[in-house]
């Protein structure tokens, strides 16, 4: 089978996930490209970076991303780094003429995400941006459930991200936590997949109206290495520069409504990404804590028989799930990125673009951009791109 030559930028959190999810893909799910892990690329030549390439079975590993870019044995990038890092990264390795995946949000302003589309357009290479809860089963079985019409017209599209990881006022200012390395906080952390599940379930946002708020404004220096990528160790405090929830309402283009909310101060809510539909005919609701549940309620059935069922997502016939076990037996987070990074060889194999990819990327950027100038304005703002 052919090879295409992998470079991934970014070791940690998420570099373990696209690492496992190339070393996983094929084991499970057959395809014509075979991915060959060349080279992982970290912030500093350290210990830790050497182990994690060892241990997940890369073949070298480099704290030079421009020189790994550069390399003529790398055939796709991987970009997995904090956001103000997409654009140079993405920029570089288009103009190189490599294939691209990017983590979410695709940049850290609407400008950025059109400069890096602009490039990989220019370059005719394929890209996606990873937005990996597209991938959950449960999610494209709703996907497919609204296509075929069980839910009817829809009405009303509730959306929620809610962690609660920065409680603390100890909790150090990592660089999620400065506006120049994240671009934005609770935001476009997790904002930015609320924001991309809905148009991929319902359509475009067209109109919003937010508010933003930072409750802990102080937060301690972080230590040396917890900073962002070149971030040194510091004393004392900063400022935080981010949101800490971001709320807002919403207009489709499908005549629905919605409402949305984003927050890492949600005590008890660990990663309680959630939405609800609610339709003529219909209702689903989802929530990431029960990954391989579905819950659809159908208002055609007689009203002795109306109650929402609790669909177990795990039958072959379900998305995905054939690549995988049993009915009932189920799946977690870490398979979204193998199924993510299946799509994305299938897609570089049959020369064709995979969604979402970096169209999905600046649009999803500039409903981030409109709720952060409604949260100025304080009125409605249409989202242009």
């Amino acid at each position: 089978m052919p090879e295409i030559n992998v470079a991934l930028i970014g070791h940690r959190f998420m570099g373990k996930a696209h690492s496992n999810a190339y070393r996983q893909v094929r084991r499970f799910f057959p395809g014509n490209l075979v991915p060959r892990m060349k080279v992982l690329c970290g912030k500093a030549c350290t210990e830790e970076l050497e182990e994690t390439a060892r241990l997940f079975g890369w073949e070298e590993s480099d704290c030079e991303w421009e020189r790994v870019v550069e390399r003529k044995d790398v055939d796709l990038i991987d970009v997995s780094t904090p956001g103000y890092l997409h654009h140079p990264m993405v920029i570089a390795a288009a103009q190189t003429g490599k294939h691209i995946i990017c983590e979410k949000p695709l940049a850290n302003s609407l400008a950025e995400a059109k400069d890096m589309l602009k490039a990989v357009e220019k370059a005719g290479v394929l890209h996606m941006v990873n937005f990996n809860y597209r991938r959950v089963p449960a999610v494209a079985f709703a996907k497919h459930l609204i296509e075929d019409g069980k839910i009817g017209e829809v009405y009303h599209y509730h959306g929620a991200y809610l962690q609660d990881w920065i409680m603390n006022p100890e909790f150090p200012l990592v660089w999620r936590l400065e506006k120049k390395f994240a671009g934005s906080g609770a935001l476009g952390d997790i904002g930015a997949h609320a924001a991309d599940l809905a148009e991929y379930l319902n359509g475009e946002i067209q109109t919003v109206t937010g508010q933003m708020t930072t409750f802990i404004k102080e937060r301690p220096l972080p230590s040396e290495g917890e900073g962002a990528w070149g971030a040194k160790g510091r004393k004392g405090k900063g400022k935080v520069t981010v949101d800490d929830d971001t709320n807002f309402l919403a207009r489709f283009k499908n005549g629905s409504v919605g409402v949305f909310e984003s927050t890492r101060f949600a005590g008890g809510r660990r990663n309680y990404n959630t939405f609800q539909i609610y339709g003529s005919k219909g209702s689903l609701a989802f929530n990431l804590e029960r990954m391989n549940e579905l819950e659809f309620f159908d208002r055609t059935e007689p009203s002795e028989l109306q109650a929402y069922k609790s669909i177990l997502v795990t039958q072959p016939e379900h998305p995905y799930v054939g690549a995988w076990w049993p009915p009932g037996h189920i799946i977690g987070y870490e398979h979204t990125f193998v199924h993510a990074i299946h799509d994305f060889l299938t897609a570089i194999d049959e020369g064709r673009l995979p969604e979402p990819n970096f169209r999905h990327g600046v649009r999803n950027q500039a409903v981030l951009d409109t709720v952060e100038r409604s949260s100025k304005s304080g009125r409605w703002e249409k989202v242009k791109i």
